[in-house]
């Protein structure tokens, strides 16, 4: 398999569950399709939303304390923490077990969006991949962060 993980970062593990996170989060057109759609594999956006934050601890802090070991460098970090802090803001607002159309009938949901959107295009070029191929199945996450 081509691309992530890129095991050139420390955390490349983590990394690849931040990037998964924001490419689901980043893309409308994924959210219809597969998330409103109820389609399998995939997760909601609740699981988006914990792998962005669930090992990094990112609700917590800013994304600057990886820098090195996840992100490359301090400008994917801001990018990382402005969708972190957008998705977040809304997520306490309608609950973390919301279905999918409360977040994206959020009104704060198309900044969101945009906001995961400019770090998942960040950290796929970054890491030299197409950021508008379509986000892989949990499946293919859990394999690729499993080889080494």
């Amino acid at each position: 398999m081509e691309g992530m993980p890129l095991n050139d970062m420390p955390w490349w593990r983590w990394r690849s569950n931040v990037r998964s996170a924001l490419h689901m989060l980043s893309d409308p057109s994924f959210q219809r399709d597969v998330w409103l759609a109820g389609a399998d594999g995939y997760g909601d956006v609740t699981d988006a939303v914990y792998r962005l934050v669930e090992d990094t601890w990112l609700d917590n802090w800013s994304a600057e304390k990886y820098v090195g070991t996840i992100f490359r460098d301090s400008q994917e970090a801001v990018l990382v923490d402005s969708a972190v802090l957008r998705v977040l803001r809304i997520m306490h607002q309608v609950g973390p077990d919301a279905p999918v159309s409360v977040y994206m009938d959020n009104p704060g949901w198309p900044e969101a969006v945009r906001a995961a959107r400019d770090a998942h295009v960040a950290l796929a070029t970054s890491d030299g991949e197409d950021p508008d191929t379509a986000p892989r199945t949990l499946e293919v996450l859990r394999i690729m962060t499993r080889a080494a």
